[in-house]
């Protein structure tokens, strides 16, 4: 017994020494303090484009946004051509917009399930073909004083674009498509349509979306940046595991990874070497606020200073031309 005591303490010590070598090696490679980040700030994401901006409170996935939005301040409506141009000549590096299949196999540019909201029609994108969508009035429905007043009303006719029309009016631009729905259909269309890209082409595109079309995206092209909540939770989860060795899981590879701010500081080597290992993997990382509910965005200089410093992803704003003198100034 009393040999072996002694023995026992050296066991420990050996075990305490590597736990501190283990630790201290985690807190070097994931450290910020070392990281020289050389003056760079964060790029803009513009969902929608230059959109009419509404409070968030209360919105539900129902929730008609187009009958409650703020004053207008410019002219321009989500999702169209115009609002994509606006939004790249403020200063965004990458546009999102949102597609729904048509009846005659196109895939609409529209936000909403239902055409009910924002136009004089009625039925999904589905119930049409891209000729009739195009004869509906998009900026019907848009109104800020409880609908006394439509200030948009007549001058939104055929400013639904097709992606097709998207794609060809922005041949190098960055775009981020999301998918609506978890159709399997969809993806097959979709990865059918974006296979006629060239590689090069392929690069500057991301789809977002249900799991179920987003997968087949990711299967048919692998270029093609993907997110779904299955393929971000996947990635993350196997990156918490390993991440502290700087290990980056295949799950991680040529990802869309849209992070909200509640979340992100429990990420390993947050913030600048988190963003530069996923981009060595081919990933984007895209800072949303709050917990990413209802595309919360940073919308304001109060939300634009809780981005961290060091941070050289993308920022997810609603409010494009407000936001971009502030970052690139």
């Amino acid at each position: 017994m009393p040999e072996t005591r002694p023995r026992w303490r050296r066991k420990r010590y050996v075990i305490g020494a590597v736990v501190v070598l283990l630790a201290a090696f985690a807190f070097v490679n994931n450290t910020q303090l070392f990281t020289e980040v050389g003056g760079k700030g964060p790029k803009l994401l513009a969902h929608r484009g230059v959109a009419q901006t509404f409070s968030a409170a209360g919105v539900e996935n129902d929730t008609c946004t187009a009958e409650r939005i703020d004053a207008p301040v410019h002219g321009f409506l989500e999702n169209t051509i115009p609002s994509m141009r606006a939004a790249f000549d403020a200063g965004a590096h990458l546009v999102e917009l949102d597609v729904h299949p048509t009846r005659d196999g196109q895939f609409a540019v529209f936000h909403d399930w239902r055409v009910d909201c924002r136009t004089e029609g009625f039925g999904t994108t589905r119930d049409f073909t891209m000729a009739e969508l195009k004869k509906l009035d998009i900026g019907h429905g848009y109104t800020a004083d409880g609908g006394r007043t439509f200030p948009f009303r007549g001058r939104g006719v055929g400013l639904m674009p097709s992606l097709d029309e998207v794609l060809t009016a922005f041949p190098r631009e960055p775009l981020l498509i999301h998918v609506k729905s978890d159709d399997v259909a969809e993806g097959v269309a979709l990865a059918q349509r974006l296979s006629e890209l060239d590689s090069s082409r392929m690069a500057d595109i991301a789809v977002y979306g249900g799991d179920a079309p987003v997968q087949v995206v990711r299967d048919r092209l692998p270029r093609i940046r993907t997110m779904s909540k299955g393929i971000m939770v996947d990635c993350l989860l196997q990156y918490e595991a390993t991440g502290w060795t700087g290990v980056i899981p295949d799950a991680c590879a040529n990802t869309e990874l849209h992070i909200p701010e509640s979340y992100a500081p429990w990420l390993w080597a947050w913030p600048s070497k988190f963003v530069s290992r996923m981009e060595s993997a081919g990933s984007r990382v895209v800072l949303v606020a709050g917990s990413g509910g209802f595309s919360e965005g940073f919308d304001t200089p109060e939300a634009l200073a809780r981005v961290p410093g060091g941070f050289t992803g993308f920022v997810w704003t609603n409010r494009i031309a407000d936001v971009a003198p502030l970052i690139n100034r």
